[in-house]
C-alpha cells in the first residue's frame, strides 16, 4: 500500500502532461496477475456470447426454411441482415467508445445484443426475424472491435499478443461451440431456445459495470486525470495484494499526445499507410475465412453429394483445424511478430488453395484435406487482427480506428459467398480456390509491404 501511496501522493507537483505520461506507466509496470485474468475472463464471456449469436442462424434455418416456406433469396437477406447490423454497430459503437469511454460502449453492445436475442424467440415470422436479425448484428458488431481496445489498453507492452490472443481465442472456441448447441438444441427442445441461450449473456452487464474499470488510458487522454489515477492506484492495490507484494518501479514514459478524435486522421500521415494495409489485410483474411466456412457444408452436399451429416462433420473438422491455428499464433506472435506471422499465414493459405486449383475436380476427402491445412493459416490471421489493430493506432482514436478496420471485413463476408455461388453456377469448383488463393496472396504481399511491427512496444510508442 505505501508503495501505490507514494507513486499517487507524487503527482501533485507534476503537469498534465506528466501525469498522463505517468498513468501508462503505471499500467506498463504491473505483471500479469489474478486482476488481469478477471478482467480478460468478465470480456471473454461476452464476446463467447457474441461468437454463439453470429453463427445461430446457420442452425436454425433448416427448421425454418420449410416452416416459414423461406425462399432461397430470402435465405441470403436473411443471412445478411445480422452482417448488415455488424456493420452499422462496429462504426456506431466504435464511434461511442471514442466519446463515452470504452466500457461504456461495450456494456450496450450487450444490452443491444441481448435484447435481441431474447426477441427473436418470439418471431413470428420471416419480417420479424428479419428485423430481429439485424438488431442482434448492431449489437454483435461493435462488441468484438470495442472489447479488443479495452483489453489492449490494460495489457502491458511485454507479451501482450499471447495475453490478448487467448482471450480472443473464445471467438473462435464460440463458433465450435455455437455449431455443437445447433446440432444438440434445436431437433430436441425446438429452434427458440436456441435464440434463448444468446441471450443469456444479459447476466454478464453487471459484472461489466460492477468489477471492471473504464480504460485509464482513455480517460488520461480525455484529461480526467483524477479518475485514472484512482483506477490505477485501485488496480495496483489489488495486483500487489494491498502492498504485500512489491510491485517493478515505474519506467519513465512521455509518449502520451492529448489531442481530439477526428475520423479523417485515420487517413493522414503515418496512419494513412497503416489504415489502407489494414483495410485490405482485415478483407483478405476474412474474405477466405467466411467464404470457406459458410460455403464448404453446400459444397458437400450439392457438388459432391454427400449426406448432411458427414457434410457437417466435414465442415467440423475444418473449424476444429482453424481453432489450432487460432491456438499457435496465441502462443507464439509475440516470438514471431506480427509482419512475419501475417505474411506467412497469408502465402500459407494461398499455397494450399492454388495448389487445389491446379488439382481441379478432386475427391471430397483430399477437398477436406486442403481446405482444412489451408484455414490454419487464414484463423490464424482473423483472430490478430483484433490484436493488431487497437496497437498501430493512439488512445484518441483506437476503437474508432479498429472500428473502421472491421467494417472493411464485413464488406468481405458480404461479397465472398456472392462470388462463390457465381463462380461454381457459371464456371466450375476449381475457380472458386483460384479466387480465394489469390485474395490471400494480395493479403501477403500487402502485409509484407505495408504492415507495421508492433511486437513488444508500448502502445503510445508504437502511435504518438
Amino acid at each position: 500500500m505505501d508503495q501505490v501511496a507514494t507513486v499517487s501522493s507524487s503527482t501533485s507537483s507534476l503537469t498534465e502532461r506528466e501525469r498522463q505520461d505517468l498513468v501508462v506507466a503505471r499500467i506498463e509496470r504491473l505483471p500479469l496477475s489474478r486482476w488481469h485474468v478477471k478482467m480478460r475472463f468478465i470480456v471473454g464471456v461476452a464476446t463467447f456470447f457474441d461468437a454463439i449469436d453470429t453463427l445461430m442462424i446457420a442452425s436454425v434455418l433448416p427448421v425454418l426454411i420449410p416452416l416459414w416456406k423461406i425462399t432461397p433469396t430470402q435465405i441470403g437477406f436473411l443471412i445478411s441482415s445480422g452482417f448488415i447490423g455488424q456493420l452499422l454497430g462496429t462504426l456506431f459503437f466504435g464511434w461511442l467508445a471514442e466519446k463515452k469511454g470504452r466500457l461504456t460502449s461495450l456494456s450496450y453492445t450487450v444490452v443491444v445484443f441481448a435484447i435481441a436475442s431474447f426477441l427473436c424467440t418470439f418471431s413470428w415470422a420471416y419480417a420479424a426475424l428479419f428485423t430481429f436479425r439485424f438488431l442482434q448484428g448492431v449489437g454483435l458488431g461493435g462488441e468484438v472491435p470495442v472489447a479488443a481496445t479495452y483489453i489492449n489498453e490494460l495489457a502491458k507492452a511485454h507479451g501482450r499478443g499471447k495475453f490478448f490472443l487467448l482471450y480472443e481465442l473464445v471467438f473462435a472456441v464460440g463458433l465450435v461451440v455455437a455449431a455443437l448447441l445447433g446440432w444438440w438444441i434445436v431437433p430436441r427442445y425446438g429452434w427458440r431456445v436456441m435464440f434463448l441461450v444468446g441471450a443469456v449473456v444479459a447476466l454478464v452487464i453487471p459484472f461489466l459495470r460492477r468489477h471492471l474499470p473504464e480504460s485509464p488510458r482513455w480517460l488520461a487522454n480525455h484529461n480526467r486525470l483524477d479518475e485514472a489515477e484512482k483506477i490505477v492506484a485501485r488496480i495496483e492495490n489489488e495486483v500487489s495484494d494491498n502492498g504485500r507484494r512489491e510491485l517493478p518501479p515505474v519506467r519513465k514514459l512521455t509518449t502520451v499526445n492529448v489531442q481530439k478524435t477526428r475520423l479523417a486522421e485515420l487517413l493522414q500521415g503515418i496512419y494513412r499507410r497503416r489504415t489502407l494495409a489494414l483495410w485490405v489485410m482485415w478483407f483478405c483474411a476474412q474474405f477466405c475465412n467466411f467464404g470457406m466456412v459458410t460455403w464448404l457444408p453446400s459444397l458437400y452436399t450439392s457438388v459432391y453429394k454427400l449426406p448432411v451429416p458427414v457434410a457437417l462433420k466435414y465442415a467440423m473438422i475444418t473449424q476444429a483445424v482453424g481453432l489450432a491455428g487460432c491456438v499457435f499464433a496465441a502462443l507464439f506472435i509475440d516470438k514471431i511478430g506480427r509482419k512475419p506471422l501475417f505474411t506467412v499465414s497469408f502465402l500459407w493459405t494461398a499455397g494450399f488453395l492454388l495448389v487445389l486449383w491446379q488439382m481441379g475436380r478432386t475427391t471430397p476427402q483430399m477437398l477436406l484435406t486442403m481446405t482444412s491445412i489451408g484455414y490454419l493459416g487464414v484463423s490464424a490471421i482473423a483472430m490478430s487482427l483484433f490484436l493488431y489493430a487497437p496497437e498501430i493506432y493512439p488512445t484518441r482514436m483506437r476503437a474508432l480506428g479498429c472500428a473502421a478496420g472491421a467494417s472493411s471485413f464485413r464488406v468481405a463476408v458480404f461479397i465472398a459467398p456472392v462470388l462463390v455461388g457465381i463462380i461454381v453456377g457459371r464456371y466450375s469448383l476449381p475457380y472458386a480456390f483460384l479466387m480465394y488463393g489469390c485474395v490471400a496472396l494480395v493479403g501477403a504481399i500487402v502485409t509484407g509491404l505495408f504492415a507495421t511491427e508492433t511486437k513488444g512496444r508500448v502502445l503510445e510508442e508504437v502511435s504518438p
